[in-house]
This record gives structure tokens, sequence and C-alpha cells, in this order.
């Protein structure tokens, strides 16, 4: 079986097609044909290497996918061959403490799709079963598989470990990847006011038709945590959502209301930050760190896209032959969006 990935890690001159053996569904597990799958900024660290993180080599990239139900494996009940889905790209085992308290995401044995496993940017893919769910009729191939990772993300980010509330203020730090565009949405859907800081105004309009209040630009010359402390009326804002690391957590937390709450999700442009705890303290705020959803959480998200109250923002799609070309979107500063590979 083909699909896209690598056999070692590195830059983009490592991506590649590469031959894998075909997946068999064993108990409680189903075997979906791929229709869609997406990428996400962590395919790109999976093919750089992540410390700790072994993998099976050759390894196919992707975490998200949507598709038909091919075959399932002993055991599984109320699937069926020809059943359109699409995957919740967290894997977790069920019976620590952790799952236990329905806490999936906090599993001791916790993985992700494409990074821990084989991923989606192929013809087949096996999951648990409990890892299916119907594909919303809301949804086509495309915009179902863009959806499960980034707005699960976003949802527990704001909802759970932010404790996002109607009327606060947040700020979503960078503009264009899709978890940023899942969040201005997300909070929106909660009631807050919703303001995006980044570096240029290009992408301004559709954050702004996606539910951002309001735009604001920073650089040398404006930092961002004057921009922010500007932006909020001078009071601070009561989340701010920061996925860049390094370069923006410092100012993040100095842009922090009385009793508010930076929420960090990743590290696209570094792990290793310094701040000022006394900010910490004096405000009585906090740093947070989030991952994925938990099962009902993941549900919830699940229903409002249904709804049509969130829907995936499509940078791109491409077929599954052009997804070198497609993956070297992630690196492009233009992208906006989610870039989707389509399986025939």
């Amino acid at each position: 079986m083909r699909g896209l990935g690598f056999v070692e890690h590195g830059g983009l001159d490592r991506l590649q097609f590469v031959d894998v053996v075909e997946p068999v569904p064993g108990p409680g597990e189903v075997r979906v044909r791929i229709r869609a799958a997406a990428f996400n900024h962590l395919d790109r660290f999976t093919l750089g290497g992540i410390p700790g993180v072994p993998i099976e080599r050759p390894h196919v990239l992707g975490s998200d996918g949507a598709g038909v139900v091919d075959s399932v494996g002993p055991g599984v009940d109320g699937w069926a061959p020809g059943q359109g889905v699409l995957l919740n790209p967290g894997l977790w085992d069920g019976t620590c403490d952790a799952c236990r308290a329905h806490e999936e995401s906090l599993c001791r044995n916790y993985r992700i799709v494409g990074e821990h496993t084989q991923g989606t940017a192929t013809d087949f893919v096996v999951v648990p079963a409990r890892n299916l769910h119907p594909r919303p009729a809301t949804l086509g191939w495309p915009e179902a598989a863009a959806s499960p990772l980034v707005f699960q993300t976003a949802w527990r980010a704001l909802r759970t470990t932010g404790a996002l509330r109607a009327g606060e203020q947040l700020a979503v730090i960078g503009a264009g990847g899709g978890t940023s565009t899942a969040v201005v949405q997300v909070g929106k859907l909660l009631g807050a006011r919703v303001v995006v800081a980044a570096r240029s105004r290009a992408k301004e309009e559709t954050l702004r038709r996606l539910g951002a209040d309001d735009f604001v630009t920073f650089d040398a010359d404006h930092p961002l945590d004057r921009v922010l402390w500007q932006a909020s009326q001078k009071q601070g804002f009561d989340v701010l959502f920061d996925s860049v690391g390094a370069p923006t957590l410092p100012k993040s937390v100095r842009a922090v209301a009385r009793g508010g709450r930076v929420v960090v999700i990743g590290a696209t442009a570094g792990p290793l930050v310094e701040v000022d705890v006394r900010t910490l303290f004096w405000r009585q705020a906090s740093i947070r760190g989030s991952t994925m959803a938990n099962a009902a959480e993941f549900q919830e998200v699940l229903a409002h896209l249904a709804a049509g109250r969130l829907r995936p923002l499509i940078d791109s799609t491409r077929p599954l032959e052009q997804g070198l070309e497609a993956f070297h979107r992630l690196e492009s500063p233009d992208l906006l969006g989610k870039v989707v590979l389509t399986v025939p």
C-alpha cells in the first residue's frame, strides 16, 4: 500500500511516497478506506522527529481522515462496510484511571494517528471502532477530514482548559493555520470578544468573516504585548491562545488580565521560553497546557459541526498524487486553513 510519508526523519527533502503493509483490522478495530485526509503542523514535526516518540518506518503521515468503512474486526458491532465516517485521531487505552474518569486525552498511553501510528495519507487506515463517527451530512469528504483535530483541540483549549466564558476577551496569537481558524470560531461561539494578533493584515478579512471582532498587527516597532494591551482597553485578556511558543509566549503573559489564562497547545516557533513569573503571581494568572480532547468533548464538537455552527476553513485540496506539493503548502506564509488530500 502506497502513502505519503518518509523513511528517515529530516526536512522536506525526506518527504516521499512510501510502501507500507496494508493493515488488517484486529479485535475491536475497523478498517476505513480513506476518501480524504488532512495535514496539520504535527505532521511537520513528525517528519522532523519528535524526541521520545519512536515510530515505525517507513511511516505514513496524516492525523485527520474521512472515508468509508471497508471491513470490521472480530467483536465489532454497529459498523458495516459502506458507511461514511470520520476519524477521531486521538487514541486511548480505555483502562487507565484517566480513561475510567472519561478524560481520555489524559490517558498515560495516549497516542495520535499519524504521529504514533501509521497515518491517513494513504488508501486504508485501521483504528478502534470507538474512534469512528458518522460523517455529518453537512460536511463533504474534504471538510469531514479537515475538522477533527483542530476543532477538538480548539474546543478543549478554550472551553475546558481556558474556562472561557461569554463576555470575556480572547486573544488569538497568529493567524492562518487550521487550529487558529478553528479557535476564532469556537471563541465566538462561546460568546467571547475575539481579537486576532498577526504580523500582517493579509488574512484579516477572512478571520473577521469567521468571527474575529478585531484584528491587530505587531512587529519590532509595535511589540505584541503593547499591541494586545491596547486592544484589551488596557485591561488584559481573560484568555490568550498561543501556539507559537518562544517568540510570543513571554509577551502573551504580559498581556494577561487579572485572573487570566494563557493556553498553550503547541510551540511551532520554539519550545523553550523564559517567562517573568512576577506577572503570573501578581495578576493571579496562569499558563495552561492543553492537548486534543476527551470523547465527550469530541461529540460536542461533532454536534456543532453537524448543525453548521462550526465549519472548517480549507486552504487547498489536492489529489494524493500531488501530496508532495500539498505538504509543502504547510510552509507557506500565505497558508489559510487546512491542506487536504483526496484519495480516489
